[in-house]
């Protein structure tokens, strides 16, 4: 990357304070842009859920790592409940979809419970393992909230044969897609020797033909798992490994600290090829001293995340774009790489900072108002759905990592000290309230910056990359206008 000539800046910039020049190109079309990152993680979408409980959990893991991502589950989740959901997200098939499934007996007040788990917008009604019908929130329209499903489900619905999938590639996809589009249908069952195996919707089908799963070397989807500094770390460790964790982040919100240097010394005592992340730091100084610990990839942001308060407590913190910028260059010296951890609401923010050299990007809070993050799905007084955010240094989950540790004073009097938001609206975008519908808009605005630079990869798009320094006018020149001026 560089910055456009005369344009060397003399203080630390934001994403919005840079912009992306075009090039001469001869990339004709955004999909000849391979999106993988080459840092070991065997991701193929420059895309990690971050380790926030509002945010990654087994829905999350399974949906972004069949479109190429890999989701960190949080390190205050128990072992065992990490053990459960990484067996969960490992035993999903890469392109037929988890179904929301109910009975006919259980009651419309059930399904429309269950349809705000997954972004299919169907149940599929079972009975012995098949199913015998399909209903959806239309058909709970204005109807008694306890009326079986038997009444107002669709019986016999059209389904798919696994085996029109199984191993034909994009030509199964295709024909799949043809038959739902054919019969005017969003979503069918898909069936293997007659029971249920899944789902497959229109743009699911569209979708495996684009991306491609995060698999591990036995085809299954990859996910992982982050470990605090504290407590015993090496045995933390064994057991997420122990549990098929694909990649381990090492997390504190200082990680240039005595005690991160000797938690990565502790993991790498256990196994030293597991992918290690490890952070947060926004300075070369703190990358070289993490990599010569045993970290292969830095995780880089303090204070621009969407639920921390860091920088307006402390001071602390450095704005976004330059602390990529000067800590992949220090990583890349090393043969490392490093993770931009917060600061993205748009999708040119994460093609600024690939440009900047972070093989992947980081996303929390853009992510919590969808139908696959962990929490309950809520409607304001407006009748807009949203779902609960809170920063992981806020007071809720200091209250919750430390429930059950130490005496009740001592408990009251580490959660006097917060840094993040404890309670935040994500609303759901009408028009994107699934994190794929957020990744197609992210990976067509990335595909497209790569072609205007003249990159068919990351690596190239970091190198060839122009940005340009700009003034907040320039910024809001940029933004588009929904009704006129």
């Amino acid at each position: 990357m560089r910055f456009l000539p005369g344009q060397t800046p003399t203080t630390d910039l934001t994403y919005g304070d840079v912009f992306l020049v075009p090039s001469r190109s001869d990339v004709t079309s955004r999909f000849d842009v391979d999106l993988s990152p080459d840092d070991g993680t065997g991701a193929t979408l420059p895309v990690v859920v971050a380790n926030m409980t509002a945010v990654a959990g087994r829905r999350m893991a399974e949906t972004i790592a069949r479109r190429g991502g890999i989701a960190i589950l949080p390190q205050d989740v128990p072992v065992d409940v990490v053990a459960a959901v990484v067996r969960d997200v490992k035993s999903k098939d890469p392109v037929v979809e988890t179904p929301v499934v109910v009975a006919p007996g259980d009651t419309v007040h059930t399904v429309l419970t269950l349809l705000g788990k997954r972004s299919h917008g169907a149940a599929v009604v079972l009975e012995d393992g098949r199913p015998v019908g399909i209903v959806t929130a239309d058909d709970c329209r204005d109807v008694d909230r306890f009326t079986q499903v038997r009444q107002v489900m669709t019986e016999d619905p059209l389904v798919l044969d696994a085996e029109l999938l199984d191993g034909h590639g994009a030509e199964g996809l295709e024909r799949a897609f043809d038959i739902l589009h054919g019969a005017h249908l969003s979503v069918a069952p898909v069936v293997r020797d007659g029971r249920l195996a899944g789902v497959l919707t229109r743009k699911g089908a569209l979708r495996s033909s684009v991306y491609s799963p995060a698999l591990d070397a036995d085809g299954r989807l990859r996910v992982g798992a982050a470990v605090g500094i504290n407590g015993d770390v090496a045995a933390k460790t064994k057991d997420l490994l122990a549990a098929g964790v694909d990649v381990l982040v090492v997390d504190t919100a200082h990680g240039h600290q005595t005690k991160m240097l000797q938690a990565l010394e502790a993991v790498r005592s256990v196994d030293p090829a597991v992918p290690v992340v490890a952070g947060n730091v926004v300075t070369a100084d703190g990358v070289r001293d993490l990599v010569a610990a045993g970290a292969d990839i830095l995780k880089v942001g303090v204070g621009p995340g969407a639920m921390c308060t860091t920088r307006m407590q402390t001071g602390v913190g450095r704005p976004q774009f330059s602390a990529v910028l000067e800590c992949a260059a220090a990583a890349r010296e090393l043969g490392k790489h490093v993770w931009a951890d917060g600061g993205v609401r748009h999708p040119r923010d994460v093609a600024l900072a690939l440009a900047a050299g972070a093989s992947q990007v980081m996303i929390g809070s853009w992510f919590a108002g969808t139908y696959e993050s962990p929490g309950d799905l809520r409607e304001d007084g407006n009748g807009r759905l949203y779902k609960d955010s809170f920063g992981m240094a806020s007071a809720r989950a200091v209250a919750a990592r430390i429930a059950g540790a130490g005496t009740a004073f001592a408990r009251a009097r580490k959660a006097l000290y917060e840094e993040g938001i404890s309670t935040g609206k994500m609303y759901l975008d009408p028009a994107r309230p699934g994190v794929e519908d957020l990744l197609d808009e992210i990976t067509s605005g990335l595909r497209s910056s790569c072609t205007y630079a003249g990159a068919r990869t990351l690596g190239e798009f970091a190198e060839r990359a122009v940005v340009g320094v700009q003034s907040a006018a320039g910024y809001q020149e940029g933004m588009p206008v929904a009704t006129s001026w």
